[in-house]
């Protein structure tokens, strides 16, 4: 253990009780070499720095294999780590090349040739192949590896039937290395958004020795095989993660920081204190609180170190529609219609959010918009209304209900604001519940509660990575067992529908299904990310897929 990581499990028990005082008062080069931080246009990038880069990961990774990643702070990890075919660009949001220096399409649309760099090289000194990636894809859909994302590339021809259906074999899927630098895939039906879907970690290339050497261990320090701009130097679980900077990377010389500690605080108060003691240069993960952002910006330094980021993602509440009472509609009806979203976000968030009804965030094609008029919205009236015709007046007969929710203040301080509304307008009594987020993730893939706190960022800005990836019958990420053959149909077709307007008809009668007909789930707001980042740091800020540290920079002095 490093003498930095005891430094700061010191650090994190002092500013524990500080804060409990407080309470108590389009193509690009892919190579990074373009400084897009919230550096002032033609700012020269620093020489490299001296001092390590101290973030905040907000909770133990679940993983770090790619395969297997599916929560944000495991994929802010793999992507410093790994290096993916394509990567988005953070200052326009175009997918550019990255491992692929370029790519051609077949005429209909179908097969994507990948050409690959030669000079990217595993931390065990072996060279990045077309065949690594080939396996990557493979290992990521064999059922054996039980990736929760393999359903985002079943849209590759064979992907879906080798990934779940027995005994097929690994050859029907029609990705191919045609020699080392040169991959060729492909699809079922032709995909325009297929290099977004390039740019994630379940496409990327996997280590094929290691893994077959460590089985499921060769993720921990010592074990572990990576190709990207930092390398894996210490993981103290539970702790922090230390990266430093990979000197064989192929664009080393434009990775200004040499090394990033990520620390995994949950509670984001303490990540306040630690922050403004100067024991934290950004928040990262973890958000502003919303009850100290007045105080922020009346402060002339932290103010100035405050900035907003949109989001193109949704936090909402899911229900398990195959537990009671949450298995009727015109309960799940009720317990939408009682939330008010705009109070939420006024008095509890405070970081500029959008209170909405629909789950497809704007500014993704396909998003009916929060003006569309679909949804349930906040009507105390009706929703008692749909109780009492459940059966339920007044909550009278319901069964004893628990809320369960990833352990941190803003998620607890939500829980605490919509339970108080289910009792002011139900009448219902619920049990709030919250569980450390691998643990809580963990629980809804093999056992969702009644409701439960979950959110969704875009990894690729289309509606199918909303409505598709996530809530058709055989989405990993389907944890609210919601299935409905008309919306299965729907999302399917509008994947291949050449018509943008056929296809944004067909989302959106998907949408009106999921959060107006069935009612799987509660959308509450579309995000920001209020952050506080200290001035001597360049950051970067990618509009969705993860977090490129490593176009960060730091200015000495």
């Amino acid at each position: 253990m490093s003498q930095f990581v005891v430094r700061h499990k010191w650090l994190i028990l002092v500013a524990v009780a500080l804060a409990a005082l407080l309470a108590l008062s389009a193509c690009g080069d892919g190579d990074g070499e373009e400084p897009t931080a919230t550096s002032t246009p033609g700012q020269q990038i620093p020489d490299e720095a001296t001092r390590t880069l101290v973030v905040n990961l907000a909770s133990e990774p679940r993983t770090l294999d790619p395969a297997l990643a599916t929560d944000e702070v495991s994929i802010n990890v793999i992507q410093n780590i790994f290096v993916a075919l394509t990567r988005v660009d953070e200052a326009t949001a175009e997918i550019v090349p990255y491992l692929a220096t370029d790519w051609d399409t077949s005429d209909d649309g179908r097969t994507y040739t990948f050409h690959l760099r030669d000079d990217v090289r595993w931390t065990d000194g072996t060279t990045v192949t077309a065949q690594d990636v080939e396996f990557g894809i493979l290992r990521t859909l064999n059922p054996e590896t039980a990736s929760e994302y393999a359903y985002v590339i079943h849209l590759i021809e064979g992907a879906e039937e080798f990934n779940t259906e027995e005994g097929v074999d690994p050859g029907i899927v029609a990705v191919q290395a045609i020699d080392d630098v040169t991959l060729e895939v492909t699809l079922a039906e032709a995909a325009s958004y297929f290099p977004a879907i390039a740019s994630m970690w379940i496409m990327m290339p996997q280590p094929r020795a290691a893994i077959e050497e460590h089985g499921d261990a060769w993720i921990e320090p010592g074990n572990i095989v990576t190709n990207g701009p930092y390398l894996l130097d210490s993981w103290d679980h539970g702790v922090s993660i230390t990266l430093k900077k990979n000197r064989a990377f192929f664009n080393a010389d434009n990775v200004q920081i040499p090394e990033v500690e990520m620390l995994m605080i949950e509670e984001e108060s303490t990540t306040l204190v630690l922050y403004e003691a100067g024991d934290l240069d950004s928040f990262f993960v973890n958000e502003v609180p919303g009850t100290d952002i007045p105080r922020i910006m009346a402060d002339p330094v932290l103010s100035q170190e405050y900035t907003v980021y949109p989001e193109l993602d949704t936090y909402y509440y899911g229900f398990n529609v195959e537990k009671p009472p949450f298995d009727n509609v015109l309960v799940r009806r009720a317990f939408a219609g009682a939330v008010d979203k705009e109070a939420i976000v006024t008095q509890i968030t405070k970081g500029g959010e959008q209170p909405t009804t629909i789950f497809t965030a704007p500014g993704n094609f396909g998003s009916p918009g929060v003006e569309s008029g679909i949804g349930i919205p906040f009507n105390p009236e009706q929703a008692a209304a749909d109780l009492a015709e459940a059966g339920f007046p007044n909550g009278d007969g319901l069964p004893p209900i628990v809320l369960q929710y990833n352990t941190s203040e803003r998620h607890e301080r939500i829980a605490q604001a919509i339970q108080a509304m289910w009792q002011e307008h139900l009448g219902v009594e619920v049990t709030l519940a919250s569980q450390d987020f691998p643990v809580h993730i963990d629980t809804l893939v093999s056992d969702a509660p009644q409701v439960f706190r979950i959110g969704w960022g875009a990894d690729y800005p289309d509606a199918n990575n909303w409505l598709h990836d996530v809530f058709h019958s055989g989405s990993g990420n389907n944890f609210t067992n919601f299935s409905n053959a008309e919306f299965d149909d729907l999302v399917t077709t509008a994947a291949t529908e050449p018509d943008p307007d056929v296809r944004l008809q067909l989302y959106r009668d998907a949408e009106t299904i999921l959060v107006e007909d069935v009612v799987a789930i509660i959308p509450i707001f579309h995000g920001t990310d209020p952050q506080l980042t200290k001035p001597y740091v360049l950051r970067t800020k990618a509009p969705f897929g993860g977090e490129q540290i490593y176009n960060w920079k730091i200015v000495e002095g």
